[in-house]
């Protein structure tokens, strides 16, 4: 009797998880605009990969319910993960540019990984946020190879920077709302091209009120873009996935392209949980800027791992 009782508890554990996986994957697919079914929106790769592990065990089980839920689920999940893996390859353009974004997290006190990261990786330019009066300090070894800098320190998360061995046709940032975080707003020529830069760093979604904010600060954003004309790259942490309802309106709102397409899902946050980790770091472009490569970097200490773009852009 223990045996056959301890067999029944693992059948139900097991077809516990198999519920909670179907319900969570279609009721999250439904973009009901609300915070707490947007924060379950961000873990489609990992819903993939239970429901493929599931539909193994109720296939041994030979539980037919189950494996034609389970089949159902991770076809919708494949067919949000998968094209993320597959695109058209760009053509490589006049100019190449190579940008990092980097969310350092405002506590941590790893300056020197951050430095020698940046050494390692020898960008043309690249974003810090969450940069408070000891990242200023810690980053100062930083300048004599990126000589052109703008930063904007605040203490708490959404100070941010921008360093550039490009020199900047014009730097600055702009109050955000509702909350007047900063976003930097930056222009310069590399070659012949000029483009614009705009890195952000919206709130946190955790509750309801700073869902709105964040959402606010996106439609903002979204504003900008739309009246900004030529060739543009808006990067940060923007605290929303790829598969967040409100990421997708920004998309398509600014006719941005993500330049994560064809590389890959590319987890960023959280670095203490990586069997949990989400794509909350993003870097989006004009269509006629060509994506040469997209990854994730080194762990600099922070509970981001950096976004690494490889731009080609025309004249």
């Amino acid at each position: 009797m223990r045996d056959s009782s301890r067999k029944i508890s693992l059948v139900g554990l097991l077809q516990a998880a198999a519920i909670v996986t179907v319900v969570f994957s279609l009721f999250t697919g439904l973009d009901i605009p609300h915070y707490a079914i947007e924060l379950f929106s961000h873990f489609r790769l990992q819903y993939f990969v239970a429901s493929l592990l599931l539909l193994g065990v109720f296939l041994y089980l030979g539980n037919r319910l189950y494996i034609g839920a389970l089949i159902i689920v991770a076809a919708f999940n494949a067919s949000l993960v998968f094209p993320w893996y597959y695109a058209e390859e760009d053509a490589a353009r006049d100019t190449t540019i190579k940008l990092i974004h980097a969310n350092v997290h405002s506590s941590n006190t790893e300056y020197q990984r951050l430095v020698d990261f940046i050494a390692l990786e020898q960008p043309d330019l690249f974003f810090l946020q969450e940069v408070n009066a000891a990242w200023v300090a810690g980053t100062q070894g930083l300048l004599p190879d990126y000589p052109y800098s703008y930063i904007e320190a605040r203490e708490g998360n959404f100070g941010i920077a921008a360093f550039s061995r490009i020199p900047f046709d014009s730097v600055g940032h702009v109050e955000s709302p509702p909350l007047n975080y900063p976003t930097i707003f930056a222009t310069l020529k590399t070659g012949k091209a000029t483009v614009t830069l705009i890195s952000t760093h919206p709130e946190i979604p955790v509750k309801p009120a700073l869902y709105a904010a964040r959402n606010e600060q996106l439609s903002s954003i979204a504003a900008l873009v739309t009246k900004t004309p030529g060739k543009l790259v808006l990067i940060g942490d923007f605290n929303a996935s790829i598969w967040d309802a409100k990421f997708r309106e920004l998309e398509r709102a600014t006719g941005l392209k993500n330049a994560r397409r064809g590389f890959g899902i590319l987890p960023s946050w959280p670095t203490f949980m990586p069997f949990a980790m989400i794509p909350i770091d993003h870097a989006l472009v004009s269509p006629d800027i060509s994506v040469m490569d997209v990854r994730t970097g080194n762990n600099i200490g922070s509970d981001h791992l950096p976004l690494i773009v490889t731009l080609s852009l025309p004249r």
